[in-house]
């Protein structure tokens, strides 16, 4: 390769190899900014998936479902949820693109080790119980104290979304 030395003594074939490293990291950082951007849509649609399937539901004219916050890791998900002077969670899972109900609860499943329990793989449990943490620690605590009023786990039936079991709710 024959390389020129400019006025300044910069060669040509060094600023050549600069140009392509920066070239090669700008583009890097580009995927990677827009992976992130498709997982996040991926996850804001799911927030609104689950919503809607939590207030078709459970929705009553006379009392408001509140559904927030949602956390989603890869194919499974927690709901906080308020209605009423009640409130949980419910963990979902993705199931042929569509949201199922696998389980509601009150702070039994805010745990890693409740959520590997439920079925959940351990890097989603993991994601799971921290983003729930981290999204809770910003909500109304009043709010946040009424998910703790559901006690116990009632399993749903992942073909219809009916309860097996019995829920107990705090008075």
């Amino acid at each position: 390769m024959v390389s020129t030395i400019n006025s300044r003594g910069t060669s040509r074939a060094v600023f050549n190899r600069h140009l392509s490293s920066v070239s090669l990291r700008a583009f890097s950082l580009l995927l990677l900014l827009l992976a992130n951007a498709a997982v996040l849509a991926t996850e804001v649609g799911a927030e609104a998936e689950i919503e809607e399937l939590l207030h078709g539901m459970f929705d009553k004219p006379d009392v408001v479902l509140k559904v927030a916050p949602v956390v989603v890791a890869g194919d499974f998900a927690i709901a906080d949820w308020t209605q009423g002077d009640m409130g949980g969670r419910a963990l979902l899972r993705r199931k042929q693109a569509s949201w199922v109900i696998t389980l509601c609860a009150g702070d039994g499943i805010r745990s890693r080790e409740a959520l590997r329990q439920a079925g959940v793989p351990p890097q989603e449990a993991i994601s799971l119980e921290r983003d729930l943490a981290a999204a809770e620690s910003k909500a109304d605590p009043e709010r946040v104290a009424m998910f703790s009023r559901f006690e116990g786990m009632v399993t749903m039936d992942s073909t219809s979304n009916q309860a097996r079991g019995d829920a107990h709710p705090s008075k």
